[in-house]
């Protein structure tokens, strides 16, 4: 069994060399001639004067390069830092001098940034730039593709940042094993084929898009990129490439039909996409018919990863008119448990924080000794529950607070350091922004969070996007017909579009929001 992504690669080389492997626009590469490229670059990046565990950061707009790229340093022993393309040159500054990175990937577009901010390190670009700067065009000119090596699996391959509640940037450390176990298990549960389409949606700067890379490679199947512009485009992608199965975020699937519906293709024209999963925010009952009307025969999986381990939870694509709000139950190979602050197992609807036990958990923080500390925990924190066999194993406590219903499913109440305290009551935003969702149809997306107010703690905000500006008094009489008055949001705000995160910029930016309004 394949243990790191290399082996992956091999394997797939081996089983399947003439069978497409990555589409990007009119440009295909067969698993031989991926193969043959990742071995130039390998060949390459290997006689750098750089040691082992050396970080070398990926900074461009997704492309087929950026993919070999990915894939040659992970025949190395170097760690890939994804930089995500919206990042402004004082935050790559900042993940540069973080990750400690000594040599950067980049493309036309991003060079400007790099210079910039006067990284003294060594530039790599796809295409000739500059008479200084190697190309990967003069790297596949002059060197071999024959290359071999032995990765150590339980090193760390990939640190992807991302921005926490406060604006800071964490990088989080992931092993060659646990990018291997997460495509394994992610291709076993949604059922993947040798003769699946992927599509390359989703960046690959967080490990959800990483993930297509390595599924695809898992089971020898055709990943085809796309970047998300018009819905028109998109839809064009899914036809074109004749798409299987497809990996979006919430804000993918609203806006894929903001478009007027004469001119999206008919639910027919779709009916080779068989397979859609969504991760990274909330789904609402709205969502779920829209993607019903027009993907009739796919199964939809609803999943729930963490910062510290790919994923943890999915929702049975049978239960997802059932219950479209749940976060499901444990993915394969991994035990979820609801915990109480005694330690004990909470109840059926009883909220605890949700510990993850099992594969595809990650390696801690970068740098942060601290917030490693926090998350990554001694399975004895279970030990009212389970009998401990190894007192060394480790856990995740995800800072996630969830219930179960009688069934076992899982829902998501909110972070506790998202949690609002208004008038001695704890309110979850999440508790608001799907009520908001699944009964206003006219808003697309929306955001609740908490600004201080000495008289009761803290009173609650709701700002959303929608075609136009909803009347506030229709708004309340709306809210009230759903939420506890002490639930009610006190400043309700229209805005034409919400801020999005820069490092997972499908994700709304809730501390720029609030630092607006404080």
């Amino acid at each position: 069994m394949p243990s790191n992504i290399r082996e992956l690669l091999e394997v797939a080389h081996e089983k399947s060399p003439n069978k497409t492997a990555l589409i990007e626009n009119e440009k295909s590469f067969t698993y031989s001639e991926l193969l043959k490229k990742v071995n130039q670059l390998a060949n390459y990046f290997s006689q750098l004067d750089l040691e082992a565990g050396a970080r070398v950061g990926i900074y461009s707009n997704k492309s087929s390069e950026q993919v070999i790229a990915i894939l040659a340093l992970l025949s190395t022993p170097y760690i890939i830092v994804p930089i995500t393309r919206f990042l402004k040159p004082e935050q790559v500054e900042y993940i540069i001098n973080d990750a400690g990175i000594e040599c950067i990937i980049s493309d036309k577009t991003k060079i400007k940034n790099i210079e910039a901010i006067n990284f003294k390190g060594k530039v790599i670009t796809f295409e000739p730039l500059d008479d200084e700067m190697v190309s990967f065009k003069e790297i596949y000119k002059c060197f071999n593709s024959n290359f071999t090596t032995t990765i150590d699996t339980e090193s760390s391959a990939i640190i992807t940042y991302s921005f926490g509640s406060d604006g800071s940037q964490k990088g989080i450390m992931m092993s060659h094993k646990s990018l291997a176990e997460g495509a394994r298990v992610v291709s076993n549960y949604l059922e993947l084929k040798e003769s699946d389409v992927i599509s390359g949606l989703l960046s690959f700067n967080l490990d959800y898009g990483l993930n297509q890379i390595f599924c695809a490679l898992q089971v020898q199947a055709t990943l085809a990129l796309h970047k998300f512009i018009l819905p028109s485009d998109f839809f064009a992608h899914l036809l074109k490439d004749q798409v299987t199965v497809l990996a979006m975020m919430p804000v993918h699937i609203g806006k894929m039909f903001d478009e007027d519906p004469h001119r999206l293709p008919t639910s027919k024209q779709l009916d080779h996409v068989r397979v859609i999963t969504s991760s990274g925010g909330n789904i609402t009952p709205k969502m779920v018919k829209k993607v019903d009307d027009y993907f009739k025969p796919a199964k939809f999986y609803s999943m729930h990863g963490l910062t510290e381990a790919l994923r943890s939870t999915y929702l049975d694509p049978s239960q997802i008119h059932i219950r479209p709000t749940s976060i499901g139950k444990a993915i394969p190979e991994v035990e979820v448990y609801v915990i109480n602050e005694e330690g004990k197992e909470c109840q059926a609807n009883e909220v605890g924080e949700l510990i993850h036990r099992g594969c595809c958990i990650y390696q801690g923080y970068w740098n942060s000794e601290e917030s490693t500390k926090e998350r990554f925990k001694s399975i004895s924190i279970l030990e009212k529950i389970i009998e401990i066999e190894n007192p060394n194993e480790i856990v995740i406590a995800t800072g996630d607070y969830v219930y179960s219903d009688e069934e076992g499913y899982l829902y998501l109440v909110g972070r506790m350091d998202d949690m609002i305290k208004t008038n001695g009551f704890r309110v979850s935003p999440k508790e608001i922004e799907d009520v908001v969702l699944c009964n206003i149809e006219e808003i697309t997306q929306c955001a609740v969070f908490g600004i201080p107010n000495e008289e009761i703690e803290e009173e609650i905000v709701l700002v959303y996007t929608a075609k136009s500006k909803i009347p506030l008094n229709e708004m309340i009489f709306e809210l009230k017909k759903h939420l506890a008055t002490y639930m009610m949001p006190s400043v309700i705000e229209f805005r034409e579009e919400l801020p999005l995160k820069a490092s997972h910029h499908e994700v709304v930016d809730k501390g720029l929001l609030r630092k607006e309004f404080l």
